[in-house]
């Protein structure tokens, strides 16, 4: 691995703040600032009856947000356990707003001392080009934007934030020094760059993001950025389509996003059959951010087989075997890492 390392000539590291600021410049553009105002509201506070067997209890709420002068909500989950405290928690960006979810064990969680909050991120704005809908249509008012403007990844790493400043009014049930944000693909993206930005999140997930978030781009196979520019613009900034071809030009790579968040730990999920996301160029990244770290990625010099895991380390990665899916096998793992390194 660091011979196929060395031959990606990666730009080297900088201090957070630099990285940060490329990331915002060059892909994903400016994250919105905090909301003016900010306020939650419960829609639904038992939604289920003896949820998870009257083990917790689910209730629908809204977060009340003022932006630019405007008024702009959205709606998540929070299941709660109904014994005990200082629970470790979730906050997934999910595709969709079913509890439970098939990307989503809700009852597995909680057996394992976990709460849950999450949120369907096209209730924040739609995953299409439309820049009018949801907090796009409140930051673009004219459904334009600067080429250095966030784009919709940026937006779904935003609400993830303020679904965190929920959690933090819970401190009598949830241990905020154990956040976990997690996603899957896109949102697996999101969730990278969410805790990049936000240091109250003491874990990341990422599964199967591939592309533009936990692989690295140069020499990767399957997606690069022509392919997911071309398709996907709005989830970037418009400046991010400059390197369509011409990666090899780039001042970063996606090891700035992994890097980002040191000294805190991030976990990336690969599967086997994903080669449009390169489990390869995947596991590469980890080992490229490792500096930033104490302890970056803990693994033998080698790609890792299916059904492998690597979770000593401040990085920590896995391997499932089969195609693109969040499975039961891979909240498992991140269940596992965030056990290990919880409270050292």
């Amino acid at each position: 691995m660091l011979q196929m390392l060395e031959g990606r000539s990666l730009p080297p590291l900088l201090e957070r703040e630099a990285m940060l600021q490329i990331l915002q410049s060059e892909v994903y553009g400016k994250l919105p600032g905090r909301p003016e105002e900010l306020t939650f509201s419960t829609v639904e506070e038992n939604l289920f009856r003896n949820f998870c067997a009257g083990k917790a209890v689910c209730s629908k709420l809204t977060a009340n947000c003022m932006v630019n002068g405007r008024a702009f909500s959205f709606p998540f989950y929070a299941t709660l356990p109904t014994s005990g405290n200082n629970h470790p928690f979730f906050i997934h960006i999910n595709f969709r707003d079913w509890i439970p979810d098939r990307y989503m064990p809700t009852e597995e969680l909680i057996d394992n001392g976990f709460a849950v909050l999450s949120f369907s991120y096209e209730d924040v704005t739609a995953d299409n080009g439309d820049l009018t809908n949801g907090l796009a249509g409140i930051l673009y008012e004219n459904g334009s934007r600067q080429k250095g403007d966030a784009g919709k990844i940026a937006m779904w790493a935003w609400a993830a934030q303020r679904v965190m400043d929920y959690a933090a009014t819970r401190g009598d049930l949830l241990d905020l020094e154990s956040a976990v944000v997690c996603g899957h693909s896109r949102l697996g993206k999101t969730a990278l760059f969410a805790a990049a930005m936000d240091e109250r999140f003491a874990f990341a997930y990422s599964n199967d993001s591939g592309c533009s978030g936990a692989a690295i781009t140069r020499g990767k196979a399957g997606e690069r950025v022509k392919e997911i520019y071309t398709r996907f613009p709005y989830w970037f900034c418009e400046n991010y389509q400059t390197y369509i071809e011409r990666e090899a030009a780039m001042p970063f790579d996606q090891h700035f996003l992994v890097a980002s968040i040191a000294p805190r730990r991030v976990l990336i999920g690969s599967a086997s059959e994903d080669i449009w996301a390169d489990p390869v160029s995947e596991q590469l990244c980890c080992l490229a951010a490792s500096p930033a770290f104490p302890l970056g990625f803990v693994g033998p010099d080698r790609p890792a087989s299916a059904g492998e895991a690597f979770l000593e380390g401040d990085i920590g990665y896995h391997l499932r075997k089969g195609p693109h899916y969040f499975s039961r096998a891979d909240w498992q793992r991140l269940i596992q890492f965030v056990s290990l390194h919880r409270g050292r």
